[in-house]
């Protein structure tokens, strides 16, 4: 059934689709279109490795391997932390399990984008089609061109295609790779399906005239709230976005509307108590607020501001020509308001929301899709402030931070897409098939560009031997390449990047300490301890480089000076299973075999999966035997 929109008591109907389109129109043939580009575009990724912080997160987490971690709920991430639990439960570090698990919330993000643009547009038949400040609805009608019919929106069917293209865009373009095919970031893939989701549930909600539907889709939405809050703190902006969605696309008392939106406002407040804990005094509370909103010292706040003007131009630039992607961006740091690209930059961003703002309250664009629209810029910025605004975050850009803010972005660009053709081509079914062909278009372009940025990920070495070639001065990007190439037994190569990453930072600890490590796989154990000591002497509770030593030490023989460093690292984390197991073996030189014996079911209660500790244990047990 199509849907038609009044205007002066006449029926308005711009589409005029192909009616050879009639099955192209299905809802469930979008869906299936959807996911199967989704599933594509992705389906050279399953094997790729786990990259970066993916280590810490899930391979050296060893809070996964049990589930009962996880109950009661706590931390910040809770439910993120869960699911990669689950994924280790059902299949251990099988990559390909995550890799499948991080599509599939992936697909169901851009089904829930086409679920979000139809609401709107259900949501925009209850406004007025004029809906400039003072003016009657019918006070202003808008003629087509070639007729004296009023328009006001596209129909029901054109409604479908914006909200198709939406989603395939969104499920298609290259800068969503980072948040799909790096698994760490599940946390910002999962955080926006619970976002999407209580979002379109307190649409649809309120658009509901059923009081029992109305109450469940509403507890829906809230209760996705609540994971999103418990999954990443992105949806630290979900409330507000309900509330600009509430008075931009609703009408209604103004009492009766903040009944709606105050438990949503009150969720809000789930993210500074899960950082901070509830069970602190209120002055120990402020002071751990301004320590947790500022990740880094290092950089000014006032500073961060100023280099996200040009982040947020650069993201810009990436959503419209995605090329030269990296995963490790070397971006200059500016600390002045008035350099020219800052404030230039800052000009620009003014006027596209501006832009936003006089959509929104002009006379001269009486059509309800122009809210639509202002809508989505303002999605943008509003979803991106939480790692772009005065929080200073180590890593000034990162492409998978464009994730939820890239909704608004791409509905604002179809749904221009579709209204700017329809006024520059008189003929319905022209103008329909031009739109639909150019975004078609665009889709295959940015698809094709998707696979072959996946490709980039299927392997380290490709990975970070591409961020070199872009971010060539950055330092961290050799350090990787040096532990890449460690790890796969090229020393040599390891030791040259991991050279080069301390000349570019010379106060690089990691990558002194690993410097060190690739020296003593070389047998060159004095080098290695020089640079353990450069490590211990920039950072002294740098634990790796106290066990390294103490293991360089234990090479040379000087088990006391080994132990004393094995000490130091156990004192600084406990749970430390290579230390535990190193303690054990420098106990058992010095004929200490009780205290080894000790060692070794220290670090196998901390890690019953640790093989090394284990085997030392098993061999000590069999001589004690004896």
């Amino acid at each position: 059934m199509q849907s038609e929109y009044i205007l002066n008591g006449k029926s308005l109907i711009s589409s005029g689709i192909p009616s050879k389109w009639s099955l192209f129109n299905k809802p469930i043939v979008h869906f299936f279109l959807i996911a199967i580009a989704g599933f594509l575009v992705y389906s050279n990724t399953f094997n790729a490795p786990f990259q970066f912080d993916d280590i810490d997160n899930i391979i050296e987490n060893y809070n996964l391997r049990d589930l009962t971690n996880f109950w009661p709920p706590s931390g910040s991430r809770w439910f993120g932390f869960l699911t990669f639990a689950l994924n280790y439960h059902f299949g251990g570090l099988n990559v390909t399990g995550y890799h499948i698990v991080n599509l599939i919330v992936h697909i169901i993000n851009a089904l829930l984008v086409y679920w979000l643009v139809i609401l709107s547009f259900k949501a925009l038949q209850s406004i007025p089609a004029v809906i400039a400040r003072g003016q009657s609805p019918r006070s202003n009608p808008v003629k087509s061109r070639n007729s004296d019919t009023e328009i006001a929106t596209p129909s029901a069917r054109n409604d479908k295609y914006i909200a198709f293209f939406s989603a395939l865009l969104f499920a298609s373009h290259p800068i969503q790779t980072q948040a799909v095919t790096y698994i760490v970031q599940r946390f910002t893939s999962l955080a926006t399906m619970f976002y999407l989701l209580s979002l379109a549930g307190y649409i649809r909600s309120r658009l509901s005239t059923l009081p029992t539907t109305r109450y469940t889709l509403y507890a829906v939405s809230l209760f996705s709230a609540i994971l999103a809050m418990k999954t990443k703190e992105i949806s630290f902006t979900l409330p507000i976005i309900i509330v600009l969605y509430e008075f931009m696309f609703f009408e209604g008392k103004f009492k009766k509307r903040l009944l709606y939106l105050i438990p949503l406002l009150l969720i809000m407040f789930i993210i500074p108590l899960s950082l901070i804990g509830t069970d602190k005094p209120i002055g120990a509370a402020i002071g751990e607020i301004r320590e947790t909103v500022q990740e880094t010292a290092e950089i000014p706040r006032w500073s961060y501001l100023f280099t996200q003007f040009r982040v947020i131009v650069t993201y810009i630039r990436l959503l419209f020509l995605p090329i030269n992607q990296n995963l490790d961006y070397d971006y200059p740091l500016y600390h002045s308001f008035f350099n020219p690209e800052v404030f230039l930059s800052f000009l620009f961003l003014l006027t596209i929301f501006s832009f936003a703002a006089y959509l929104l309250y002009t006379t001269r664009y009486p059509l309800p899709a122009s809210r639509l629209i202002a809508f989505g810029i303002f999605w943008f910025f509003i979803t991106l402030s939480v790692e772009s605004s005065i929080i200073p975050i180590r890593d000034v850009i990162f492409e998978h931070r464009l994730y939820l803010p890239v909704v608004g972005i791409i509905i604002v660009f179809v749904s221009a897409t579709f209204y700017i053709l329809q006024a520059m081509i008189q003929n319905p079914k022209r103008s329909v098939s031009a739109c639909c062909l150019l975004l078609a278009t665009a889709v295959i372009v940015l698809s094709i560009s998707t696979y072959q940025r996946n490709i980039v990920w299927q392997n380290e070495v490709t990975l970070w031997e591409d961020a070199a070639t872009k971010s060539p001065e950055k330092a961290r990007v050799y350090y990787n390449l040096g532990k890449i190439y460690s790890a796969k037994g090229w020393d040599d190569k390891a030791i040259e990047n991991y050279q080069l990453a301390t000349r570019i930072k010379p106060d690089y600890i990691e990558a002194h300490n690993n410097l060190g490590n690739a020296y003593n796989k070389k047998g060159w154990i004095d080098k290695a301890i020089e640079h353990y000591q450069i490590a211990i002497l920039l950072g002294p509770d740098f634990i790796e480089a106290h066990n390294n030593i103490g293991n360089a030490y234990a090479a040379k023989g000087w088990i006391d000076k080994a132990i004393e460093h094995y000490w130091l690292a156990l004192r600084l984390k406990p749970n430390f299973i290579e230390a535990h197991n190193n303690l054990g073996l420098a106990y058992e030189r010095k004929g200490l075999l009780e205290e080894a014996i000790k060692e070794y079911q220290t670090a196998l209660i901390i890690n019953p999966e640790f093989k090394t500790a284990r085997e030392n244990l098993n061999r000590l047990l069999r001589i004690k035997g004896k």
